[in-house]
């Protein structure tokens, strides 16, 4: 019989090859069987640091170690659960075979550049200082092995990801985007406080900086709202007229043959629409404007009755030949407006009653026609309801009427929006059709995590064009890994799990949505089946980064260090459980 539960010891053996010593460290067991004496290796300690060894030796002799405070020392921890959380989740997700098909020190910068962007938005200088071994903030050279990487690499490293963008897109939408498949597109901008770049210009300005020039983008998603392309184009630009470069990317680059175009009122445009229907399997969803919702009005094509039933009703108009036309009544949104509309009418009726007394006063009081006017002119559409006043001018006076006329015909569209597609409605019934006219939310959601929620495109400081370009691409390749990681975590977010359960929640497709029951309890509670915390995506973030690696010295031999990883809390090991990657990447 054998038995192997002899004691442990360590061996040091050395073997010359040459002018070479190779010297092997091994911890191994003495056991007996069949009456002899053998030994069976447990462990290669080759790689551990020699005061670390003296005492596993120690250790398998018998002698007392000393207290552990003594005889180390944590000279760093560095934050690495969200570094794990982040390039496992690029790995896992297969963005990283996108940027290169093998490990090159290009690539990792790459991933760092993305990664970065999710853990600690901020420029290429802060970035270079967070991978230095003097100033690092994290693990994230360490794990990618850029440590030390200078902003002059990582802008090399942003000039390469600029060059593979074509490449890169045309892989995801082979992954996300199928003939016949819904593709969601919208526009946005932000402001920009470089210098010298050829694209920026002054527009229309969607972050409020009225003063800053502005580049635009365009986004296109997938039906479930992941990102799939992006392109810059100078501030000035229309939004209709970034249209036909996406079409001409989704038919050639990507090479879809059937193609469903869901894009707002503003982009898809009459003009746009008249040269889509002669590219052969595309269609579209849009909606109409707010003059056209009131043409038809005026046509008798809406009436109130309309709705008696339901809150969305399809209707034909001879403007529209081949389309189908389909009104929808939101009548939490109706009151909603009608709110807001009385609110504004008594904000400017306040302001013209302020005119009004000036021209009352007894002291120094506004005299002529044409200075009263020229003072109520400056405010009067201040909160854009001007239109609805009628104005009264006399050298002496000043008076107002509201005009109900016109409130009552901007009344009767409160809450009222028609949506407008090529498709039958064999291939996409009227609920289907607005609640994918609905699904830009998704877009509009990206915007706003790449411009202010997580991932902070602003402010853009780069001077040259394709460095612009890189940053946007950059960030949303940011987002595409942040949608990955959403996905997997929805348990322990703030988020829709059952969606099927949510829709038998909502009365119809036009009515706002509903939280199905397992939501509302989660918003309830904040927190999950199994007792965990809920939390956002980016205190999730930062949750992981609580999970660092401690840098250990023994002594004060700088050669004996060695990292010990901080025990994952609950939240932490479901969380990296639930994106499929270990603490220890």
């Amino acid at each position: 019989m054998a038995s192997r539960n002899g004691p442990c010891h360590v061996v040091t053996t050395k073997r010359v090859v040459g002018d070479k010593v190779y010297t092997t460290t091994l911890l191994r067991r003495t056991y007996r069987e069949d009456g002899k004496v053998k030994n069976e290796t447990l462990a290669n300690l080759s790689h551990l640091p020699a005061p670390i060894l003296e005492v596993v030796k120690a250790g398998m002799s018998g002698q007392a170690v000393g207290v552990l405070s003594q005889d180390l020392a944590c000279v760093r921890s560095l934050p690495h659960g969200h570094v794990a959380a982040v390039v496992g989740t690029m790995r896992a997700c297969g963005l990283t075979a996108l940027l290169g098909s093998r490990r090159t020190r290009e690539r990792d910068l790459m991933e760092a550049l993305i990664a970065h962007r999710l853990i600690s938005p901020g420029s290429k200088l802060s970035l270079s200082r967070a991978l230095s071994p003097e100033t690092a903030t994290s693990t994230l050279g360490e794990v990618l092995g850029v440590s030390g990487a200078t902003e002059d690499e990582l802008y090399e490293a942003m000039d390469a990801l600029l060059s593979r963008q074509e490449k890169i897109e045309k892989a995801l939408a082979q992954r996300h985007l199928q003939d016949g498949t819904l593709v969601l597109y919208d526009v946005s901008s932000s402001y920009y406080t470089g210098e010298h770049c050829e694209l920026v210009r002054y527009g229309h300005n969607r972050d409020g900086k009225k003063r800053f020039p502005q580049i635009v983008y365009g986004l296109l998603c997938a039906s479930d709202g992941c990102p799939v392309a992006i392109e810059v184009f100078e501030g000035n630009t229309a939004d209709p007229t970034t249209l036909s470069s996406q079409i001409q990317k989704l038919r050639e680059r990507f090479g879809l043959a059937r193609v469903v175009l869901v894009t707002d009122r503003g982009i898809l445009t009459q003009v746009q629409i008249d040269k889509v229907r002669e590219i052969p399997g595309f269609d579209w969803i849009t909606a109409l404007r707010s003059p056209s919702i009131a043409k038809l009005r005026d046509q008798g094509r809406i009436p109130a009755s309309l709705f008696d039933a339901k809150n969305l009703a399809e209707i034909t108009s001879p403007d529209y030949p081949g389309e189908r036309l389909i009104v929808c009544r939101n009548p939490v949104l109706a009151s909603r407006r009608a709110w807001k509309r009385e609110e504004l009418l008594a904000a400017t009726e306040k302001d013209l009653e302020k005119i009004a007394q000036a021209v009352r006063r007894a002291k120094n009081p506004l005299r002529g026609k044409d200075k009263i006017a020229l003072r109520v002119g400056k405010g009067i559409d201040k909160h854009h309801v001007g239109k609805h006043f009628d104005l009264t001018f006399e050298d002496d006076s000043f008076s107002w009427t509201r005009n109900e006329e016109k409130i009552r015909e901007e009344a009767s569209l409160d809450g009222l929006y028609v949506i407008r597609t090529s498709l039958s409605q064999e291939i996409l019934g009227p609920e289907k059709t607005v609640g994918a006219y609905k699904s830009l939310a998704q877009v509009e959601r990206a915007f706003r995590s790449i411009k202010t929620v997580d991932l902070e495109i602003r402010p853009i400081y780069h001077r040259m064009t394709d460095r612009v370009k890189s940053h946007v691409f950059l960030c949303m390749l940011a987002y595409y890994v942040e949608w990955q990681m959403k996905q997997k975590l929805a348990p322990l977010l703030f988020a829709e799990e059952d969606r099927e359960g949510a829709d038998r929640e909502r009365p119809d497709i036009v009515s706002p949505a509903v939280p199905s029951e397992a939501a509302r309890k989660k918003a309830s509670s904040r927190r999950t089946e199994a007792n965990l915390p809920l939390q956002t995506f980016g205190g999730l973030i930062e949750d992981l980064g609580t999970l660092v690696k401690n840098v250990m010295q023994a002594g004060k031999d700088e050669s004996a260090r060695f990292s010990i990883s901080t025990t994952s809390t609950p939240f932490q090991k479901k969380a990296l459980e639930l994106l499929g990657v270990g603490a220890n990447l």
